[in-house]
């Protein structure tokens, strides 16, 4: 990988390398999401990047979730994609800001209804008494919503991580990989070179 081969923009890049992992990857919008709590505790997890944008990377979730409430109170956060079979690897860094309520409402009507019925029943990352509980929450979601739309909830929506560093990563034999780091400086990107 030569930085004269890498667009200039690094969310053009990241579009460009997430084309050639659709065809060689069954999951090439799996995406590790890390956050951290006040007291700089981390936690990680694979969500669905959605969409990219001049601005950055497209995510949604429930914000009442635990990454959804360590972002209200910390809203910097990283994001890593891996694609094995491709020997790529991006990671991005920066801070992650609530989308509009329409860019949540185009995104959730594209969604299978038995997401969104889920996306109402789930207090996600809260505790349960057990599966029933879910199960009857469920339950009680589809027949609130029988026979209509099942509407975006208040609590559910899109983030949008906004990236000021972004690192890609080529695998290379006896570990010497290429890695190019992309830095934010006011309205433009510079480049450089990492040792693997």
């Amino acid at each position: 990988m030569e930085e004269h081969d890498l667009d200039d923009d690094p969310l053009a890049q990241l579009g460009a390398w997430l084309d050639d992992a659709r065809s060689a990857d069954s999951r090439p919008h799996a995406m590790t999401l890390a956050t951290a709590d006040t007291d700089g505790r981390p936690s990680a997890r694979v969500v669905l990047l959605q969409s990219i944008d001049a601005r950055g990377v497209v995510f949604f979730t429930n914000r009442t979730s635990r990454k959804g409430r360590e972002l209200a109170r910390n809203p910097y956060a990283s994001a890593v994609l891996h694609w094995w079979e491709l020997g790529r690897q991006v990671r991005i860094e920066g801070a992650a800001e609530e989308t509009t309520d329409e860019e949540s409402t185009a995104y959730w009507i594209t969604r299978p209804r038995g997401s969104r019925i889920a996306a109402w029943a789930s207090a996600q990352s809260r505790p349960l008494t057990g599966r029933a509980e879910l199960d009857a929450s469920v339950a009680e979601a589809e027949t609130r919503f029988a026979g209509g739309e099942v509407p975006l909830p208040p609590f559910w929506g899109g983030y949008r991580l906004v990236p000021d560093r972004m690192e890609f990563w080529a695998h290379r034999d006896d570990r010497l990989h290429d890695r190019v780091l992309y830095l934010r400086e006011e309205s433009r990107w510079r480049r450089e070179r990492l040792a693997p």
